[in-house]
């Protein structure tokens, strides 16, 4: 049960086109967003964030920043935001293989080494305390460039807002990203949790 309940759309109709934006990515405005519209600005802080991580005009493939995004949420446990990255993933062409073994991506033969190392710094500065150090840092620029570095991160940093956000006010799951979710992850034990709605 959400502690804080997402309020309609239609709340606040100045809120339109920052609500209109989640529809291109997602196919609906998620629950975080209806939650957050209690305080229009932080919608509008929330949504010219968001769409400058996951500018389609960026380096790194879109839907890998979405599998970025995930691996940060396994390591703070939001179920959300799980579910919200892998729909994202797929609707970005994330192939099935690869989202069923994102959890395994360090053995799987899904991902590539570039990959690999990316998602182990994401998981290494989502950790608290962070534990990126220089020898990993300099591993990821062998792989990475500058400009590539600054957009993994900003996923990861993005990503710690939305998972106190959305662990915290138990903000509940949408229909397609929980489907999603159980149909990828159901059998390695994902469940929504608090989120069900």
């Amino acid at each position: 049960m959400p502690r804080l309940s997402p309020l309609p759309p239609e709340t606040t109709p100045a809120l339109k086109e920052h609500f209109d934006f989640f529809l291109g990515t997602l196919g609906f405005t998620p629950n975080s967003v209806l939650t957050m519209q209690r305080k229009p600005k932080l919608v509008q802080a929330f949504a010219q964030l968001n769409g400058a991580v996951m500018d389609p005009d960026g380096e790194v493939d879109l839907g890998f920043r979405r599998l970025i995004g995930h691996v940060v949420s396994k390591v703070s446990g939001c179920l959300y935001c799980q579910a919200h990255t892998l729909l994202g993933a797929k609707n970005f062409g994330i192939s099935e293989a690869k989202l069923a073994d994102v959890w395994t991506y360090a053995s799987s033969p899904h991902y590539s080494e570039r990959e690999r190392i990316a998602l182990d710094f994401a998981l290494a500065a989502a950790s608290q305390p962070n534990a990126v150090d220089d020898e990993q840092f300099a591993q990821l620029r062998k792989h990475w460039s500058e400009g590539e570095i600054v957009e993994l991160l900003g996923v990861v940093a993005m990503f710690a807002f939305l998972n106190r956000w959305n662990d915290t006010m138990a903000t509940p799951l949408e229909a397609a990203p929980t489907e999603v979710a159980v149909q990828t992850l159901g059998a390695q034990g994902w469940t929504a949790g608090k989120h069900s709605s």
